[in-house]
């Protein structure tokens, strides 16, 4: 594996970390600081406001600057915000840090989506990103789990400054391996805006924000609906957050592979599943061994989404994918934080802890629905369903084997 890829896949870990481990801590921040479990779900949304704050103007801010640099300065970024999450004096202080810390999320994953993409040949271009996304989901089997297990005995600050080192490990890392990728020779915030002149690429967005809201409706409550409805001891919640973890490694996998082959069924037949599952959640989380493995099975349905919609944007955005890339997770994240306030919802009308679960079947079942439509008008509109159908013509900056 490129040493380039890795060090990408290293912030994506300390990413999706800080990201997901929020999610687990969430009892212990709130009896931290005082506040409701309801409330302190705020905290996932107000880090996912950052993400879409931030990516298209980040994105936009640094179009015309070497993308290496871009990369070392968003981890940057982001680890500064996660040091002060872990000194924050009161909720509302980490609340503003949890979105500073968000801020640099799409526009690091969408410089770092096409990077990626020009660092491997043509055809393997949605595995290189896969690749990269892969330290997003090993943060679900390693460092969610340790986060979540340090921040049960040591404080949920402790979790955030690993986090911290974790980032700066990132940054040099980046600065060490990713060789220099100029940035687009027309690049400028309004060559970037042209990708958005596409009707299909406005339906992936909404798919992602609808759809994926549906794993983020579960899982944004997944520690207390575990311990309270499946009976699982608090200890026990990171052997399952692993297993999602290891749910999500592999849809992470199958997903850039399937994204080669067959890329808008695999978006269809992605939310289907993840709908399926959810909904089967609901009634699997009254025994703790069918409720691990349907978490596994949501790890698995949830994440096979994110390379199949990531490369259907690069192939929509066609020659300005920068910003495209960062607003798809941009997506991503107002979907989390739509998943984490519908869900937080539900359980504040009293509906019982499996009612996120319900409603991230509902939402699921959505995306598929309009990720059919849009399969449909792309079709009719004689649009390739292939990205090697775009990128063929697209050699890229640099080889690394």
């Amino acid at each position: 594996m490129p040493l380039a890829l890795v060090a990408l896949a290293v912030t994506a870990f300390a990413i999706g970390t800080t990201e997901f481990a929020a999610m687990g801590l969430l009892p212990e921040i709130a009896g931290g600081l005082h506040v409701s479990i309801p409330r302190a779900g705020w905290l996932i949304s107000m880090y996912a406001l950052g993400v879409v704050i931030g990516a298209p103007l980040l994105t936009a801010a640094c179009a015309r600057l070497p993308r290496k640099a871009v990369l070392v300065g968003l981890t940057g970024l982001f680890t500064i915000g996660n040091l002060l999450c872990a000194i924050a004096p009161n909720f509302t202080f980490l609340a503003v840090a949890r979105l500073i810390t968000g801020l640099p999320h799409g526009a690091f994953f969408g410089a770092g989506a096409v990077a990626a993409a020009e660092l491997a040949a043509p055809h393997l271009r949605a595995r290189a990103v896969s690749v990269m996304f892969s330290g997003l989901t090993v943060a679900n089997i390693l460092g969610v789990p340790a986060a979540t297990l340090l921040g049960q005995q040591l404080g949920w600050r402790a979790a955030m400054l690993v986090v911290v080192a974790i980032g700066g490990l990132g940054v040099l890392a980046i600065a060490r391996f990713v060789p220099h990728l100029p940035s687009h020779p027309q690049a400028g915030l309004r060559h970037e805006l042209s990708a958005f002149r596409s009707g299909q690429l406005w339906l992936a967005l909404a798919t992602v924000v609808v759809g994926c809201a549906g794993l983020f409706a579960c899982y944004s409550y997944i520690t207390p609906t575990l311990t309270e409805v499946a009976g699982f001891a608090e200890s026990s919640v990171t052997v399952v957050l692993a297993l999602f973890g290891v749910g999500m490694t592999i849809g992470n996998l199958v997903g850039g592979y399937a994204a080669d082959r067959a890329l808008r069924p695999s978006i269809c037949a992605a939310f289907l599943l993840m709908a399926l599952a959810l909904g089967l959640f609901a009634v699997t989380a009254h025994a703790r061994w069918s409720a691990a493995l349907t978490v596994v099975l949501i790890g698995v349905f949830g994440f096979a989404v994110v390379p199949t919609v990531q490369t259907l944007v690069l192939q929509k955005a066609r020659n300005a994918p920068t910003l495209a890339s960062a607003t798809v997770q941009g997506a991503f994240n107002l979907a989390n934080a739509q998943g984490a306030f519908l869900g937080g919802l539900a359980l504040s009308a009293g509906f019982g802890w499996t009612s996120p679960t319900l409603v991230g079947a509902v939402l699921a079942t959505a995306g598929c629905a309009i990720a059919v439509a849009s399969w449909a008008l792309d079709r009719r509109g004689g649009e390739p369903s292939r990205v090697a159908a775009v990128a063929a013509g697209e050699a890229p900056r640099q080889q690394v084997h």
